[in-house]
């Protein structure tokens, strides 16, 4: 007797099915008696029809690549008889685009609103460095704080944050990755998650303090301290240089009290990483739903990793607010396939190792997924990697594909707080914005509890709606913004996830 339920058709036009579970050789996929012509790992793909060699495949109603030899019905899918090729799209510009309808439910949530306006969803203190060299200052100033039980009195600040990095010198003083750079710390120095922030720099480095001041319109102050290690006498003098810079900024940073504010105050970054098969089936889609429910709210949402959206990117074109927005994600897109190809590599190198083995085989496939993330209200606007988000609703951001350096563009671009997809069990967690980590399957969320705040793998287990879980991830995030911590920031995961987009050549 045939059973529908060992796979799952994501639509009609589709060739393959996505297995539910591990299915044994010779067991019927559906109720044409097709069957598993080998054992077909969970979260892979499994042709339902004949498919000649250089014909495309389909998920999702999409052409996810062509294959590279005759399938037949039954057959195991993925790289041994699949990859990706070029095709034409239909950008078809703003057809797509569909107004949101404003919610009629006024909900708030506990925030912090500084004295500038500003709406904070934590309260941390940073010491960032300005360049590698002084990394270490800011590190041992943290470790100052955190081995003494000097915040024991300051009950409302959520910590002190080093925000370190590997860059900031040998570099083109006017080129685009120290601009680039700037723009990135500076989004960092003036976020409202911070109540102060120290700023370290060596002195001789290229991304030298006054410049970073002055290209970025930002002015020191009594929470906006800068220190240079050559002028203070070194490092040791830094160092306690910063620690008192710290102290004074306790006692007014601990006089905040969190209120009730619109949700149009929330800016949240949306993240993928260790994707599998279940990524577009289930966690993706259902944050997808939270997002309609936050821009609905005037909320913002920020998707990103740009060759993460490749082959995606013609879905995004039809949502565009208008043509010219939809022609910046084309552009960059285009950008990122002249840098592949002058660095030598390919796009579709994009999936990993443990996005393979979660059933991923092309990029094409895997942005497909990764786009459901934004839901399906029109696409406001296009920015650079770390260009503040002034806009409201779906925006999009330029980054590369690797998890922490798209989020620390995200947070310099204002987000307050991430919500992170993962199929493999990424163990993500940012600061000052608090990460929510959001489970494609009931296994992996079972293995790791500790990491994972909500299981979306109730979906694919016929427990829940794509719906249902996308109303919990959205209720979650008014919570998590409102003060509940996430479970990355129960178990102290943050400090070491700041890391800049360098581009540029190092000299």
């Amino acid at each position: 007797m045939a059973q529908p339920h060992q796979v799952l058709r994501l639509h009609p036009d589709d060739n393959i099915a996505i297995a539910r579970a591990r299915i044994a050789a010779g067991t019927p996929l559906d109720d044409t008696n097709t069957m598993a012509a080998e054992e077909i790992p969970a979260a892979h793909k499994v042709a339902l029809t004949a498919i000649a060699r250089g014909e495309h495949v389909r998920r999702y109603g999409q052409i996810i690549g062509f294959a590279t030899a005759d399938i037949a019905p039954g057959q195991h899918v993925h790289v041994q008889n699949l990859a990706m090729a070029s095709f034409e799209r239909d950008y078809a510009y703003g057809q797509g685009a569909v107004a949101v309808a404003p919610s009629s439910e006024a909900l708030t949530f506990m925030g912090i609103r500084r004295a500038d306006g500003r709406v904070a969803t934590r309260n941390y203190i940073a010491v960032i460095s300005t360049v590698n060299c002084s990394a270490t200052v800011a590190k041992k100033v943290v470790q100052h704080f955190n081995s003494s039980s000097i915040l024991r009195d300051y009950p409302n600040i959520d910590g002190i944050v080093p925000l370190t990095h590997g860059f900031g010198c040998c570099i083109d003083h006017h080129g685009e990755g120290l601009q680039q750079l700037r723009r990135t710390l500076a989004g960092f120095m003036t976020h409202p998650n911070f109540a102060g922030v120290v700023l370290v720099g060596l002195g001789c480095e290229a991304n030298q303090l006054k410049p970073l001041f002055a290209s970025e319109g930002v002015e020191p102050g009594v929470s906006l301290v800068p220190l240079v290690m050559q002028e203070l006498g070194g490092t040791q003098k830094t160092i306690d240089a910063a620690i008192a810079a710290v102290c004074a900024m306790l006692p007014g940073a601990n006089a905040v009290k969190r209120e009730p504010l619109p949700l149009s105050h929330l800016k949240v970054a949306l993240q993928c990483g260790g994707s599998d098969g279940y990524s577009g089936i289930t966690a993706n889609p259902a944050l997808g739903v939270a997002v309609d429910k936050l821009v609905a709210h005037g909320g913002t949402a920020i998707l990103t990793e740009t060759p993460e959206i490749y082959g995606a990117e013609h879905l995004l074109t039809r949502r565009a607010i208008s043509r010219s927005v939809g022609e910046k994600i084309v552009e960059r897109i285009h950008w990122w396939e002249a840098y592949a190809e002058r660095e030598r590599g390919s796009i579709d190198n994009n999936p990993t190792p443990g996005n393979k083995a979660g059933g991923l085989t092309t990029i094409l496939e895997k942005s497909l997924g990764a786009v459901a993330k934004s839901g399906t209200t029109p696409l406001m606007e296009v920015y650079r990697y770390a260009e503040p988000a002034t806009t409201a609703g779906l925006v999009f951001m330029d980054a590369p594909g690797y998890d922490p350096m798209g989020t620390t563009g995200q947070i310099a671009s204002g987000a307050n707080i991430i919500a992170f997809t993962t199929g493999r069990g990424s163990c993500f967690g940012g600061k000052p914005a608090p990460s929510i980590k959001i489970a494609t399957n009931t296994p992996m969320y079972d293995r790791m509890r500790d990491d994972m705040d909500i299981n979306c793998g109730s979906i694919m287990d016929g427990n829940a709606t794509v719906e249902e879980k996308g109303q919990e991830i959205f209720e979650t995030i008014v919570r998590v913004a409102s003060g509940e911590q996430s479970r990355s920031e129960s178990i102290g995961v943050g400090d070491e996830e700041f890391v800049p987009w360098m581009i540029g050549a190092q000299m």
